[in-house]
């Protein structure tokens, strides 16, 4: 199989699966217990506590462990809301996962003011709207999220960040899709609070983190032993949580050579190349401020359902759209935000690669797309001349 669904999920690392086998066999201790054997554990938590904040250049006391980024998000987002009391009004972007989108939903059903920001054309958040949204003694969260899932376009952080701060409103991103792929520094953006996902950056599925700011209050909302400094109840799940901090190293290693540089060179290699073959090919998304790992293509005509699965014979995993929605018949909120139809929606594929993909196999998979694409329009253009 060549692997092009990484925005999915990723290959968990083989060095990850190492060090958190001995933490489901001999280190087996409750982190919470107070014996030698606890002790081990405990250090372990607290080793991988610090190898993600040195990932986001942050305080280990600054992060909490979760089962994934929908807790985190969800966690982020009601803690803020529920302490806001009269300054209730909740900002997002129509571009968001559904870990955010639902969550405001659940807020506006409830009767609290909810305002979804447009984004352009290329699927960027617009911030004079993000700032005409923001009521100063109003508005308690900003969430937008870094990079979005499905087009690899990244926000404008920085002024998402004042445009929230501007009116006293506290900021939350969704960065799931950004850790360990750009380079983040919570020492120089004030961020409140940020989700990260361990399925995202090669951990295991189930296991996650929230950063919140040493700035700003936090209200738990799982709530029973007090583990995770009060601020998540529950035993932790030791094993996936030190396969994420060993995968956070190792994504902080990768950015420090240089390796998102050359993922970046098979997306864009990738893309060349079915251009060049398909000329009318479209690009979703700004084609500079996105993932280097992620690339949304529409080719106009071609059904992405059938596409999907000529693709999935050659061996060629690839995604339309969110993984979190391929059982839904509605077309991408994203590229309906940016102002797609449902035609170019469903003519549209996404690619994501990781660090274990190849150039050998990248330029395999565009011809394997160029040759799928061609071979649905053949037989479509023969079914055009029986019909007629």
């Amino acid at each position: 199989m060549i692997y092009l669904d990484s925005n999915a999920t990723t290959q968990v690392d083989p060095r990850a699966v190492e060090a958190m086998l001995p933490f489901l066999t001999q280190h087996y201790a409750n982190a919470s217990a107070s014996y030698a054997a606890a002790r081990i554990v405990r250090k372990a938590l607290n080793t991988a506590r610090e190898q993600v904040a040195a990932l986001l250049s942050c305080e280990p006391e600054e992060i909490i462990f979760t089962s994934g980024g929908t807790e985190s998000n969800n966690a982020a987002i009601f803690s803020v809301l529920t302490m806001a009391s009269l300054r209730a009004h909740f900002v997002t972007a129509k571009t968001e996962h559904s870990a955010v989108i639902e969550p405001a939903k659940h807020w506006s059903d409830r009767g609290h003011p909810v305002t979804e920001v447009d984004v352009d054309h290329a699927g960027i958040v617009r911030i004079d709207e993000l700032r005409e949204a923001t009521r100063a003694g109003q508005t308690a969260l900003v969430s937008v999220m870094w990079a979005n899932n499905e087009t690899g376009v990244i926000a404008p952080m920085t002024e998402a960040i004042e445009a929230a701060h501007h009116h006293g409103a506290l900021f939350h991103t969704d960065a799931v899709q950004a850790v360990g792929k750009e380079r983040i520094s919570l020492r120089d953006l004030p961020i409140d609070y940020l989700s990260l996902s361990g399925h995202k950056l090669h951990a295991p599925k189930g296991v996650g983190a929230l950063y919140i700011s040493k700035r700003v209050r936090f209200k738990p909302w799982q709530i029973g032993g007090g583990q995770e400094f009060g601020r998540r109840s529950g035993t932790e799940n030791v094993a996936s949580i030190v396969a994420l901090g060993v995968a956070a190293d190792l994504m902080r290693q990768e950015l420090e050579r240089g390796g998102d540089v050359e993922i970046k060179a098979m997306r864009d290699a990738f893309e060349e190349r079915v251009i060049e073959a398909l000329p009318d090919t479209l690009r979703n998304g700004h084609r500079e401020q996105r993932l280097g790992t992620t690339s949304s293509l529409c080719f106009p005509g071609v059904d992405a359902a059938g596409l999907l699965i000529l693709l999935d014979q050659r061996g060629v995993a690839c995604a339309a759209g969110s993984a979190c929605h391929t059982a839904d018949l509605h077309p991408s909120h994203v590229l309906e935000a940016m102002g797609y139809d449902a035609r170019h929606a469903a003519s549209t594929l996404r690619f994501s690669w990781s660090r274990f993909n190849t150039m050998i196999e990248t330029a395999a998979a565009a011809e394997h797309v160029i040759q799928s694409v061609q071979k649905m329009r053949s037989l479509r253009s023969a079914g055009d001349v029986i019909n007629h």
